[in-house]
């Protein structure tokens, strides 16, 4: 385990709380493992929050689907065609996942999971 990784993951798992777009679930794994740092718990807090992380990160195509479906437009509104589209920029650009602020932070926890794990 890296200390500088982990920091990094520190950080990122603040940001993914603070994050709008961030689901019940993954804001109490983050909060969870944040929490258990340093206890005998750590371990285990950890492994629950990248299998929560692993669940969540939307890739784009299904953000794109999504956005166009009937529960899309219930959820983004009169944004849904944007959010469609932005999605579509994403993919074009060679993105693989939704780059919204949760998505982002979660992203960049699962590339440094090993370093909590």
């Amino acid at each position: 385990m890296n200390q500088k990784g982990k920091e990094y993951v520190m950080e990122k798992a603040k940001e993914l709380i603070a994050a709008y777009s961030c689901c019940a679930e993954a804001k109490e794994a983050a909060k969870a493992w944040l929490g258990a740092i340093g206890t005998d718990k750590e371990a285990e807090a950890a492994k629950n929050l990248i299998a929560e992380l692993e669940e969540d990160l939307m890739p784009v195509d299904q953000l794109i689907g999504f956005a166009k479906s009937e529960a899309g437009a219930k959820v983004f509104g009169d944004k849904a065609a944007e959010v469609a589209a932005h999605g579509e920029e994403i993919k074009a650009a060679g993105g693989k996942y939704c780059d919204c602020p949760a998505c982002a932070a979660v992203e960049a926890i699962l590339e440094k999971k090993e370093n909590i794990l």
